[in-house]
């Protein structure tokens, strides 16, 4: 169905970032190819003049190397023999869709939690993607997932 799906997760959910891995192999085509990708939101300008610059890199280089690990075991877990893992820096909807668009994704698959009062304030990363993106985006539902 798909040649070219980007599948966003979020690494500490690991259960569910299998489920939607699962979903995109049910519908990628032969020779396709899954993407996994992971934002990484940026530390808030009110709270970095509180945080040693060296430390606060240090720690950001070690949080980065770990998720990039965890969406490349994501993808062995999974068995996508032919995936590949981005990690991303910024707000999580307008990097997904940015992806997306640069990696000519024909479909997104990706979890939403249920909405609740505050997801009709703000809107979901979720009902954010489905309502911009340029291709194809396949929702789960799932209990745990947030961005």
């Amino acid at each position: 169905m798909y040649k070219n799906i980007l599948v966003p997760v979020d690494p500490a959910h690991g259960e569910v970032a299998d489920r939607m891995v699962e979903v995109a192999k049910t519908l990628l085509d032969e020779g396709g190819q899954i993407t996994v990708m992971s934002v990484i939101e940026p530390l808030p300008s009110y709270i970095a003049g509180y945080v040693r610059e060296q430390a606060f890199q240090d720690r950001l280089k070690e949080n980065r190397d770990a998720a990039l690990g965890a969406l490349q075991d994501l993808l062995e877990r999974t068995g996508v023999a032919h995936g590949k893992a981005i990690l991303d820096e910024g707000s999580p909807s307008p990097e997904i869709l940015r992806v997306a668009e640069m990696m000519k994704a024909d479909a997104i698959v990706l979890g939403s939690h249920r909405p609740d009062f505050r997801d009709y304030l703000i809107g979901s990363t979720a009902a954010r993607v489905v309502r911009h993106a340029q291709c194809t985006v396949i929702v789960e539902r799932t209990k745990l997932l947030a961005f």
